[in-house]
């Protein structure tokens, strides 16, 4: 399989809050629980990424991060009575080639692909560009995972800055139609909303194609427990950390 050009990993790539996305081929990985959820979020330098996964996670807006930092985080859901593990894998940005013709992006990202059940597809709507390589990154996933069934949403993050917007409303719903998926507009900063129903419709999507995949009844109801785990606690002492800076600073 060919793949775009793939630049390479820089030293803060490794840095994950549970573990390495393994390595592909799938075969040669030891598998996941079959209870995990799993989903990947991919898209274009500063639309926000990490804002999402934190704000739909927390519920906070954090406006300060390590860029491109590819951290894996989990918290438990409750499903059908069931708890089971939703992982939310963060990754480093991906960029058109100057010609428009592929994608340069880390093999990081081949990896997530590979492991991921379901794709969150990210671009600002202040930002023409992040939204022009959406298809070609769909097209990508696509040649990873050539089956299709691909539970997928798009998100057009920064809604709340209406004044610079680029990409009408109209776009990314027909984008999505055209990529089998659903159009959601959310703003990490302002509101947790749109990010919350973004992310558990994903989730029920992605119950959906697992349960289906495997021959089983699809589960359906999926509620958000609130467990106090190491990578909720890290999040909670970056946004403390931010907020005591802030006040610090202020002050002076």
């Amino acid at each position: 399989m060919r793949y775009p050009s793939v630049a390479p990993m820089s030293a803060g790539t490794t840095n994950f809050l549970l573990v390495p996305i393994p390595e592909h081929p799938l075969q040669e990985c030891a598998p996941d629980d079959d209870k995990d959820v799993k989903i990947v979020v991919l898209g274009a330098s500063k639309v926000g990424k990490t804002a999402l996964i934190v704000r739909f996670l927390t519920k906070k807006f954090i406006g300060d991060y390590e860029p491109n930092t590819g951290a894996l985080y989990a918290r438990k859901i409750t499903l059908d009575g069931e708890e089971v593990t939703l992982k939310v894998q963060d990754t480093p940005c991906v960029a058109l080639q100057d010609d428009g013709e592929g994608l340069v992006c880390q093999e990081q990202i081949n990896r997530s692909i590979y492991w991921a059940d379901g794709y969150v597809l990210v671009f600002s709507i202040t930002d023409s560009a992040s939204y022009r390589t959406v298809l070609p990154l769909y097209d990508h996933v696509r040649r990873i995972h050539p089956s299709g069934g691909i539970p997928i949403i798009l998100v057009g993050n920064k809604s709340d800055l209406l004044r610079a917007r680029q990409v009408p409303t109209d776009q990314g719903e027909t984008l999505a139609a055209q990529l089998g998926g659903v159009y959601f507009e959310a703003s990490a900063r302002e509101s947790n909303e749109g990010v919350q129903a973004a992310f558990l419709h994903l989730c029920q999507e992605v119950s959906r194609a697992v349960g289906g995949a495997n021959g089983e009844k699809r589960r359906s109801g999926l509620h958000l427990a609130r467990p106090k785990s190491p990578n909720m606690q890290e999040l909670k002492r970056r946004f403390r950390q931010v907020l005591s800076s802030r006040v610090k600073s202020a002050t002076t």
